[in-house]
This record gives C-alpha cells, structure tokens and sequence, in this order.
C-alpha cells in the first residue's frame, strides 16, 4: 500500500487533515465597529442623514406627562357616551314600544319597537354625546391654562371646572337660574364620582372616559 493514501481511516493520517482545528480561535463577529457611513449606502440610505456624531445617543419617544390631546380625548369621550345613549336609550325605546303597542299583531309591534327606539335612542345619544364635546373641550382649557396652579388643595380642578361649565352651557338657554343649577349639578357629580373612587381606591381616570 502506498504512503501516500489519501484516506483518514487507520490507513494513516491525511496531509489534507487539520491537527490544529480544536486550538483555533473563532472569529469575532463584533459589528460595533463598523462605520455605518460606509454600508448605508448599500441599503440605499444617503449617508448625509446619518447623525455625523460617532457616539451611540440613545433615541427618545415624545411622550405628554398630560396623556391624550384634547381633540383626541373630544373623539374618545364623544364617540363612548353617543354609543352608550343610543344602546340605554334604545333598550328603553324597546321597552316602551312593547308596552305602548296599539294591537297584538306582529308588523304593528314591529313599528312600535322601531319608532320608539328610534326616538328615545337617538335623544339620548345625542344629548350625551354633546355633553361629552363640551366636557372634554371644557377640561382641555383648564389644562391649558393649569388650572390647578391656582387651586391650592382641590386636585384635580379640571374635571370640576369641566362638569360646571357643561351643565351651565347645556341649559344656558333655560335661564341664569337653570344654568347655574345644571352647573352645580354637574360639579357634584364629578366631585361625587371622585369620593367614590377615593373609598373605594379606583386611581382617577382609570376607565380612560370622561371623569371616571
């Protein structure tokens, strides 16, 4: 048999086998030092946007220590309470039309339901959602202005600012005493949901609408 045999079984050992293979070191596959100027261009991103700074700075988000904008807490609040009045409003739209049909017959109790849902759901609905529009319009002022700045122990001011202003420009049209009756009611029950909440340990706001 030749010297030469090319075989790594027990013939002999190979010129091509690797004596070294389990003292050598793995390559590095640190990418930290990779210039990101140089290989931007490869994926097709211009080099002049790059920060021209070598040193990694961390990326920050915006965030508003006040939570949503006021158009987006409009939307939110609107959108909840019209839904919310044209369900309660239609479940007693429901009852009514069943309870004030004029005949036993299918097709006029039909048309009662329909009517009656109809009136008393949309009424609803649409009186809560205006309420909710000028709630959420009238606490974004306050914030805007930091009401709370100038309330000293009555935190959070806004809510009750909020609630006021809607009750008293809802009935506006009913008169001064009306309207500062609507007001009042309103303060009280924002004031009421927050002492509620103050006893049961609910976190203000938790729900995400409106005062509660």
């Amino acid at each position: 048999m030749s010297s030469n045999n090319l075989g790594t079984g027990s013939g002999g050992a190979s010129p091509y086998d690797d004596n070294d293979s389990t003292n050598t070191p793995l390559p590095d596959f640190n990418a930290s030092n990779i210039q990101l100027s140089t290989v931007a261009p490869a994926f097709g991103i211009p080099s002049s946007s790059l920060p021209t700074t070598t040193q990694q700075q961390p990326d920050y988000l915006d965030y508003d220590q006040k939570g949503r904008g006021t158009m987006s807490t409009t939307f939110t609040n609107s959108g909840i309470s019209y839904m919310l009045g044209v369900t309660l409003g239609g479940l007693y739209g429901l009852r009514e039309g069943l309870a004030k049909t004029p005949s036993s017959r299918w097709k006029v109790k039909l048309n009662s339901v329909l009517n009656h849902c109809g009136r008393h759901g949309s009424g609803l609905g649409n009186m809560m959602g205006a309420t909710a529009i000028l709630y959420s319009l009238y606490e974004g002022v306050a914030d805007s202005y930091e009401l709370d700045q100038y309330t000293g122990p009555i935190q959070p001011p806004a809510p009750l600012f909020a609630g006021a202003m809607t009750g008293a420009t809802y009935y506006m049209r009913a008169g001064p005493r009306v309207a500062a009756l609507a007001g009042a009611i309103g303060m009280g029950a924002v004031g009421g949901t927050f002492a509620v909440y103050s006893v049961l340990g609910i976190p203000y706001g938790s729900k995400g609408w409106m005062f509660f």
